[in-house]
């Protein structure tokens, strides 16, 4: 119980750190935002210019500049409707119901973006019932918006988070798994024990997650570093997570299949030889290396030392049909850890030793 408790806080802790730049550009921009509004465009209210900035800044999701532009159109579109609305029907449940359906089917039809649609129907609600028949007009509001959408990008731009923090954290966690899925099935194959097995199997289906977050803080990364001339020379490292992203990616579903295997061959006859116990280790070791070498800015040479020692293994031999498989996805997976340390394709395939066909023997096994 402790140790699961202890797991959670250092994890939530650890989520924390990412996202408190975002927090703090949240804060200071939603201030400075107000101030923008007030002092220098005579706004007495400027309801949407803190509400921008936190749009517009999130939490590190990307797109902001997308979401600058959805931002303003969007305020500007549902004020606009807002207002002619309620200037003809007055406010109430009725006529909130009614602003909010129109509102959003006309966003709808027009973007079908998540964003662009609520902050449409949003900025009309706060018209219709926070501020009716204030002094403020639309064209204020929509002022106020992209007071707020510039002001958020300011304050990332000044306050950037460190993209390669992210960038890395989010790659660990993947590769964390990705190794936690060849450690637990080189158990099951050195015991036998199928249990084992369904374990691992049931560890790499959990693992898209880990490379969908990797996927979008990665982006967030590139955003962070294009906005901010404080991160560009951030550029060269975070072209290294950039080159790693879709192989380990590939690597990683190539290890699910090869823990499938894995799992059927402990039913069969010929159950996977202890030996390859040693091969799943190794490469879980070289996922490691790069991992820290990444993290620590330099190009990963150890883990790819490591993972072509593994290509240029001698295939063992009289290997049953699943126990061929598993050799067929190791080598995949190695040909696609070696694309992450920076090779191409064809080089990072010519590294394997040629395997002959199975014979009818091993495939009968």
């Amino acid at each position: 119980m402790r140790t699961w408790l202890g797991d959670q806080v250092r994890k939530r802790l650890g989520t924390f750190g990412l996202i408190v730049p975002s927090i703090a550009q949240c804060a200071v921009g939603a201030a400075l935002a107000w101030i923008v509004a007030v002092h220098l465009l005579g706004h007495a209210h400027p309801l949407f210019a803190p509400i921008s900035v936190m749009i517009c800044v999130g939490l590190g999701f990307g797109q902001r500049l997308r979401r600058v532009a959805e931002l303003v159109v969007g305020v500007s579109l549902g004020v606009g409707i807002g207002d002619v609305l309620v200037s003809w029907i007055g406010s109430g449940p009725w006529q909130l119901a009614l602003v909010i359906a129109l509102a959003m089917t006309i966003a709808a039809l027009l973007n079908s973006g998540e964003l662009f649609v609520s902050q449409v129907g949003s900025s009309a609600v706060l018209v219709t019932m926070l501020v009716p028949g204030a002094d403020a007009g639309g064209l204020d509001r929509m002022a106020d918006a992209l007071a707020g959408g510039l002001v958020g990008l300011v304050a990332v731009a000044l306050l950037p988070a460190s993209p390669l923090t992210i960038a890395g954290r989010h790659l660990s966690g993947v590769l964390d798994a990705f190794s936690t899925v060849l450690e637990q099935a080189a158990e099951a194959i050195e015991k036998g024990d199928m249990d084992l097995a369904a374990e691992a199997l049931e560890c790499g289906r959990r693992t898209q997650t880990a490379v969908e977050d990797f996927a979008a803080a990665l982006e967030n990364s590139k955003e962070i570093i294009r906005i901010s001339p404080l991160r560009w020379h951030h550029r060269a490292r975070l072209a290294r997570y950039t080159t790693a992203a879709l192989p380990v990616d590939l690597a990683l579903r190539n290890a699910r299949v090869l823990v499938r295997r894995t799992l059927a061959a402990m039913g069969e006859a010929s159950p996977p030889p202890v030996a390859l116990a040693e091969l799943l280790r190794e490469v879980s070791e070289a996922a490691l290396l790069l991992q820290l070498e990444l993290g620590a800015g330099r190009e990963p040479m150890l883990a790819r030392q490591a993972l072509l020692a593994v290509a240029a293994r001698e295939r063992p031999k009289n290997l049953g049909f699943s126990a061929s498989v598993i050799i067929a996805q190791l080598r995949s997976i190695a040909v696609d850890l070696l694309e992450a340390t920076g090779m191409d394709h064809d080089a990072a395939s010519a590294t394997l030793t040629p395997l002959d066909e199975l014979s009818d023997e091993s495939i009968r096994g």
